[in-house]
């Protein structure tokens, strides 16, 4: 198979050939057709995440290996089954869309389908080949939703940008529908932030961004405010306060950043929730006795489970989800895509499209 693969951190990704791999026991060799180009994918590409205080984390250091062809928001079509993976409701030549965020298989979290909480995760596209390539392998048939029904470019970022922000949301949830809940950031996570809450009936969506273009967006998606994020973490919270009307239930920080984080926390009001899923970078720091005394809930929430990509598929094909902004490009501009995405320049979400001409 050929791959657009990261060969050393920090530079251009190069087209190499691997060998197309064979499916054993319970895996499932897919064809890409479709692949996001996520954020995230820029922290594998540098190699490292801001811990903020000068500190970093390597990524080597959590299993990252190179070279490494990224990429975790895959559509594909099955090739070819492994001799366990027969009977198990999966068609060749079916296309599906694949749940990237896969461990071990066999511990308590990957039995209970949570396997994006396995203290082993070998997610695909991270600590194995993605789909910046022409095949891609899915450990097991239940890593695999259909996409019947669904726009398949539009489906592949569900795998990620989608199930991301709806276990998210399902963190703060239930709250009323007028109940304002804030999102830090307008791009592909903000917008299909707005798109889930919307789909689930909730009406005050305030979104909050440093570009006007995004903030734009995130009002023609559906936000009922757009709050401008730039300057102090200060200034950004009274903004925001006086968006809502005062305090509020819940902040989903889709940024990640040391100021979003102080912003998120001053907005909240008793017994609110700040989640943290962006991992732009920094660092975090509550006065405890405080904390308490607002009984203040500060959570993360990494990506999503299978059970939770099912429902939100459910959700897409039952026309309850609008589709965010999607432009497809050739798997051939993976480093193009990704050195725009690096410098803030795409709205919406790009999603890689193999033709099988690359």
């Amino acid at each position: 198979m050929r791959a657009y693969a990261v060969i050393e951190n920090g530079k251009p990704l190069q087209e190499i050939t691997l060998p197309t791999p064979e499916p054993e026991g319970t895996e499932v060799l897919l064809e890409v057709t479709h692949c996001g180009v996520c954020h995230s994918d820029i922290h594998i590409w540098e190699g490292k995440y801001d811990l903020g205080g000068g500190k970093t984390l390597s990524l080597a250091d959590r299993g990252v290996t190179l070279p490494l062809a990224m990429g975790h928001e895959i559509v594909g079509r099955v090739v070819k089954l492994g001799p366990g993976a027969h009977g198990k409701g999966i068609v060749v030549g079916g296309q599906y869309v694949v749940f990237p965020w896969v461990g071990c298989g066999a511990c308590p979290a990957c039995l209970a389908e949570e396997d994006n909480y396995c203290p082993k995760m070998r997610a695909i596209g991270v600590h194995r080949h993605g789909g910046y390539a022409t095949h891609v392998i899915a450990p097991e048939p239940r890593h695999l939703i259909s996409c019947e029904g669904v726009e398949p470019a539009l489906a592949a970022t569900y795998a990620c940008s989608g199930i991301t922000v709806y276990s998210a949301i399902n963190k703060v949830m239930p709250l009323p529908a007028d109940e304002p809940i804030v999102l830090f950031g307008a791009g592909g996570l903000g917008l299909a932030a707005i798109a889930v809450l919307r789909a689930m009936g909730h009406r005050r969506i305030v979104s909050v961004d440093v570009a006007e273009a995004k903030r734009a967006a995130a009002l023609a998606e559906g936000a009922s405010e757009a709050v401008d994020g730039s300057g102090e973490p200060d200034a950004v919270a009274a903004r925001i306060l006086a968006a809502t009307g005062g305090p509020v239930a819940a902040a989903i920080d889709l940024v990640g950043a040391g100021p979003t984080a102080k912003a998120g926390v001053a907005i909240l009001r008793k017994g609110g929730s700040y989640v943290i899923v962006g991992l732009y970078g920094g660092e975090l720091t509550l006065p405890l006795p405080t904390t308490v005394m607002r009984a203040l809930v500060v959570r993360g929430s990494h990506v999503g489970n299978p059970k939770e990509l099912r429902a939100l598929m459910d959700l897409a094909r039952a026309g309850r989800l609008k589709p965010i902004p999607v432009a497809t490009e050739p798997l051939s501009h993976a480093d193009a895509v990704l050195t725009r995405l690096r410098q803030g320049r795409i709205v919406g979400r790009v999603v890689l499209e193999n033709s099988g001409s690359f």
